[in-house]
C-alpha cells in the first residue's frame, strides 16, 4: 500500500461526513489512512507544571479513545490506519508531522464542516495549505439545489 490519506482534526472535533468520505476514498484508492489530532495549548495557559501534565494526560486519554474508535471503523473495512496526537501550535505541529513521514496523496480536513469562520482566510490551515505537497480537501453537507 503506497497511497496515503491524512485526516487532520482540531481540538477533538470530528466531522463524521469527512470521516465517511475519507473511508470511501481510501477504499477506492486502496490507501492507508492516518489520523492527526491537533490541539492548541498555549504556554500562557500553563500556570503550574503539574496541572499541565494532568491536562495533557487527560487529553491523551480522550483523544486516544476517539481515534481508536475511528481506527476500528476503518479496520473493519479493511483499511490500515495510524493515529497521532500533537499538542502545540497547530500549523507547526502539522508540518513537523508531515516532515517525519512519507508524502500523503491527499489531506482531508476532518473537523468542522468548513474551516472555522466561513471563508476563514485567517485560519491556520488556510495559510498552511499553500505549503502543502498534496491537495487539501474539505467535506461539507451541502447538497446541490434540486
Amino acid at each position: 500500500m503506497f497511497k496515503r490519506v491524512l485526516v487532520v482534526m482540531e481540538n477533538e472535533e470530528v466531522n463524521s461526513q469527512a470521516i465517511y468520505y475519507a473511508r470511501e476514498l481510501a477504499q477506492r484508492m486502496d490507501a492507508e489512512v492516518s489520523f492527526l489530532m491537533l490541539v492548541e495549548m498555549s504556554a500562557l495557559d500553563r500556570t503550574w507544571l503539574g496541572s499541565s501534565r494532568s491536562a495533557i494526560s487527560n487529553l491523551d486519554d480522550r483523544a486516544g479513545r476517539q481515534m481508536a474508535e475511528l481506527s476500528e471503523q476503518f479496520l473493519r473495512a479493511g483499511i490500515a490506519t495510524s493515529a497521532a496526537l500533537r499538542v502545540g501550535d497547530p500549523k507547526q505541529e502539522l508540518f513537523k508531522f508531515l516532515a517525519e513521514r512519507p508524502p500523503f496523496q491527499v489531506l482531508i480536513w476532518g473537523s468542522h464542516e468548513e474551516l472555522p469562520g466561513g471563508a476563514s482566510r485567517g485560519h491556520w490551515l488556510n495559510t498552511a495549505a499553500a505549503s502543502l505537497e498534496c491537495p487539501l480537501w474539505t467535506v461539507s453537507s451541502r447538497r446541490p439545489p434540486g
